[in-house]
């Protein structure tokens, strides 16, 4: 018998060395070396399940092994079967709906509504006679109990376990045979043939491998609940994330009920799609107009805010976008954001210097986009540009109005993708006013060719710089003060 091999592992980054350190030499965390007992070989990718199965139903699912090259001509293409959860929102971020075999890793913090929204789907496909399983390695099956009898949707046909060792749950499986699996959470389960505890980098690839190679094997849809760590990754080793097909986070503020779920990784759909939700007694409900959620406290005549509408896969979002302008008292003045890229709110000050005259680079600048919403796109350069002079100058821009524009060094205003689909969203909302790229104004002009009263109550003005910008709010007046 092999004698057993004491190494050390991080738990960040899953470097191994033979000897203890203080910090990793691959990730440079500190205090995330763990001591691990290898007294067996790993079986990731080795071992054949006991519900593994090679009937021809099953194939095209996941790569079984044993198979010849052939040429790519010659493959037979099957298409997505999606299965759609009747969650609008959640659908949406998977791109239409849960793949056969495809399997979703779900983050997020702490009671931000994991477990909920996972039992929620479990509920609505169980009404429909789908055999889905619970796997709980966290709470009890009176927990469990409780929490579904809080939720709108029905979850007494969801078959529940509370269970934290793969080979139990894998029996389990080859007993019921489930549609769809859940596991809350992959860092509570663990398996035998490994004597580190449960939640190390070592388990967690084994048990994510063996979970993953028998849903592609049995065509079943799996939902794998993760822990984040206190940065908001993942815990665990980034392999991890590389090893599933999807990966979800929700996000959301404390003290406040709306949670967002984005994707950050999608093997079968866009990874720009999000979904609104509410959290409510009863459960997480989709938001059918988020929209209108994000600008219901907008603050009327309040220097500093504008409405920018901006585009998260194929929906368009009107976002509200504060700035504050204030001198600094001590230190070096700083710029602080939330929702927005720092580096990007930096060089529009930068623009608004140099281009306007505007002396704003001496203040600490605040940019803050309300409802806890990320926007990435420069679409919303205008937007902001336009915020932080109106807190400058303690004018408030036009309540009426929405700005977009990418902002170019020279201070010009470049088109955006997709003008219509914001401007019909602005309209929905009751705004009378867009000032956008001129060089948008043509592609609107072909789409109301054949729409003409499509945008009747909202008047587009054409903007091609900063300054025209400026003036068109009044921030600055015609001889450039």
């Amino acid at each position: 018998m092999a004698k057993p091999k004491t190494i050390y592992v991080c738990q960040q980054c899953g470097y191994e060395t033979a000897k203890w350190l203080g910090k990793c030499s691959a990730c440079g965390e500190w205090n995330s070396l763990v001591e691990e007992i290898r007294n067996k070989p790993s079986s990731s990718g080795k071992k054949k399940s006991a519900t593994s199965t090679t009937d021809d139903s099953r194939k095209g699912y996941g790569a079984e092994g044993g198979g010849k090259p052939v040429k790519m001509a010659e493959v037979e293409h099957q298409s997505q079967r999606r299965l759609k959860s009747e969650n609008e929102e959640l659908d949406r971020v998977l791109g239409g709906g849960f793949v056969g075999g495809g399997v979703v890793l779900l983050g997020g913090d702490p009671g931000i509504g994991k477990s909920t929204l996972s039992l929620q789907v479990a509920g609505m496909l169980a009404a429909r006679e789908m055999t889905v399983l619970y796997v709980s390695g966290e709470e009890s099956l009176s927990q469990l109990k409780m929490r579904g009898g809080r939720l709108a949707e029905d979850v007494d046909d969801v078959l529940v376990v509370g269970e934290t060792r793969l080979e139990r749950v894998e029996k389990l499986i080859a007993e019921h045979s489930p549609d769809f699996l859940i596991l809350d959470s992959i860092q509570t389960l663990a398996t035998e043939e490994l004597s580190s505890s449960p939640g190390s980098v070592a388990q967690l690839r084994e048990v994510t491998g063996s979970v993953t190679q028998l849903a592609k094997g049995l065509g079943m849809p799996t939902i794998l609940i993760g822990h984040v760590t206190k940065k908001g990754s993942i815990a665990g080793p980034k392999v991890l994330e590389h090893m599933v097909d999807t990966v979800l986070y929700f996000e959301g503020q404390s003290g406040m009920n709306y949670r967002i779920l984005r994707a950050v990784k999608n093997r079968y759909g866009s990874t720009n799609e999000i979904g609104v939700f509410e959290m409510r007694g009863d459960g997480l409900h989709g938001v059918d107009n988020p929209s209108a959620m994000f600008l219901a406290e907008r603050p009327a005549g309040a220097p500093g805010s504008v409405v920018v509408p901006i585009v998260e896969g194929t929906r368009p979002l009107l976002v509200e976008i504060q700035a504050l302008v204030s001198a600094t008292n001590y230190g070096p003045p700083k710029v602080t954001t939330v929702g927005v890229d720092q580096n990007r709110v930096m060089l529009l000050l930068n623009i608004l210097e140099k281009r306007a005259g505007m002396e704003v680079t001496g203040h600490d600048v605040f940019v803050n986009v309300a409802g806890g919403v990320k926007v990435s796109e420069p679409a919303a350069d205008l937007g902001i540009a336009l915020a932080i002079a109106s807190s400058w100058r303690n004018r408030a821009l036009p309540e009426d109005a929405v700005f977009f524009g990418e902002m170019g060094l020279t201070g010009e205003v470049r088109a955006v993708s997709q003008a219509v689909a914001r401007l019909v969203e602005t309209q929905k909302l009751g705004f009378e006013r867009a000032l956008a790229p001129r060089s948008n104004a043509s592609g609107v002009e072909a789409y109301l060719e054949g729409n003409e009263r499509a945008l009747a109550e909202l008047k587009f003005e054409g903007i091609q710089n900063l300054g025209q910008a400026l003036r068109s709010t009044n921030l600055i007046d015609n001889t450039g003060d």
